[in-house]
């Protein structure tokens, strides 16, 4: 089920466009604005993508801070 994620805070921290980074992981601007807006949960592999074009990890993406670890 999509829901919230740090996906748009990361890439304006890396300053740059929807566009870019939809060209970088291989989709298009509408799909990052759809995993930005929450309205998509992303594959494994744009998760991963993401992730890698952001400089950080897929956790810290879309990882759920109340989720326990143990």
């Amino acid at each position: 089920m999509p829901g919230t994620n740090n996906v748009r805070e990361h890439r304006k921290q890396a300053r740059i466009t929807q566009a870019e980074l939809g060209t970088i992981c291989g989709v298009s601007r509408q799909s990052i604005v759809s995993v930005e807006g929450g309205d998509y949960a992303p594959s494994v592999y744009l998760a991963l993508r993401l992730a890698r074009a952001l400089n950080t990890t897929v956790e810290t993406l879309f990882g759920d801070e109340g989720e326990s670890t143990s």
